[in-house]
């Protein structure tokens, strides 16, 4: 009999920005759980801090990466600490976010330009400065963590959606340049998922409504996000780029 090996990133030198809490908390921790080797990033040791323990305590390996990553400088000396702590680089998650749904009439400037810097840009500079990073004859990935958004939107959601979609097409492209090198570009799109991040968007009229639609019948946790991403990122994916995976119990293609 074949024997099917677990999905393993031992020795892995992870990346996930905005680990604070939500899906970068649970990503970070079933990194650990893989034998990865997981760089925990957010703009404060208090959001860092009791990620990192909660991983040492159970095991595994993690350091802290109190950076704010909206700027080129940010997200560059956040992958060289990790590089420099884990003597290595091979995975980055761009998970890192800052939202705002508004109406079109209610935009304004600063809240596009904030938006961008956290969700687009630094999205960009991730790219650039892991690239960097990884050693060529090991290659790398880099998941990018978008929004079912970005395929189907929903009104008040004129910039995050087009962020969003904007990060599917940074996927490809990316995908396509550094296939060469080793490097594999994916993306996941969850639909919506219950985090400290979503709760000022949800009630229980709208969660109902929300599982009525999917055809799985509830709604997505954080950790089946953080499998879907793990797997992109490991070698059981190792033929698989410039893909986007919609994480969302079948929302996005259906219609019941």
């Amino acid at each position: 009999m074949t024997v099917i090996p677990k999905l393993d990133l031992q020795d892995r030198v992870a990346l996930i920005t905005g680990a604070g809490n939500g899906i970068g908390r649970e990503t970070a921790r079933q990194m650990a759980a893989r034998g990865a080797v997981v760089g925990v990033n957010d703009l404060k040791a208090e959001f860092v801090d009791p990620v990192v323990e909660e991983i040492r305590a159970a095991g595994g390996r993690a350091f802290g990466v109190v950076r704010n990553i909206a700027s080129r400088e940010g997200i560059q000396s956040a992958v060289e600490q990790a590089r420099a702590e884990g003597g290595r680089f091979d995975i980055l998650v761009n998970n890192a976010a800052w939202v705002r749904y508004q109406a079109v009439p209610e935009v304004q400037p600063e809240t596009v330009e904030r938006m961008l810097d956290v969700g687009f840009k630094a999205v960009v500079w991730g790219i650039q400065a892991a690239a960097a990073a990884m050693e060529p004859d090991r290659g790398g990935a880099i998941v990018n963590v978008a929004s079912t958004a970005a395929l189907r939107s929903t009104p008040n959601s004129l910039v995050y959606a087009g962020i969003k979609a904007g990060m599917l097409g940074l996927t490809r492209a990316a995908a396509a340049e550094l296939g060469a090198r080793g490097i594999r570009v994916n993306a996941v799109c969850p639909s919506a998922v219950p985090t400290e991040g979503t709760q000022r968007n949800r009630n229980a009229e709208r969660d109902a409504f929300r599982v009525a639609r999917t055809p799985l019948g509830r709604l997505g946790t954080v950790q089946d996000i953080a499998r879907s991403i793990c797997y992109l990122a490991s070698d059981e994916a190792g033929f698989v780029t410039a893909q986007t995976l919609a994480v969302d119990g079948g929302v996005t293609f259906t219609n019941i």
